[in-house]
């Protein structure tokens, strides 16, 4: 599963999650970390990423466009790098199943 996490994550969020989602990156690994919204979607849809983010805009975007690609909006104020890794590994069944269903095109976390 290839997950993309948005310049508003921890960079180092990748490498901590790469037990359970290998082949995620960070922007800033793309050099992307100043890149817009929409070029961000634009990779992640060339390159077959989900999209991780705690930005609504681009929540809204899967409402405009569909998917894919997937948006895996994360919906909590401020937190720590460790509590967005919880969240993320304690849902990732749930993860997999949404990546998995071709209808979804968001899911929101909480």
């Amino acid at each position: 599963m290839k997950l993309l996490l948005d310049a508003n994550l921890s960079p180092h969020l990748a490498k901590r999650l790469s037990d359970l989602y290998p082949e995620t990156i960070h922007v800033r690994d793309l050099g992307l970390e100043r890149a817009d919204d929409r070029a961000l979607w634009e990779h992640a849809l060339e390159h077959g990423f989900a999209l991780v983010s705690k930005d609504s805009d681009l929540h809204q975007l899967s409402f405009l466009y569909g998917t894919p690609p997937k948006v895996i909006w994360i919906r909590r104020g401020n937190c720590t790098t460790t509590e967005l890794e919880e969240v993320l590994r304690f849902r990732y069944h749930e993860i997999i199943e949404f990546i998995e269903d071709p209808e979804s095109s968001f899911l929101a976390l909480r």
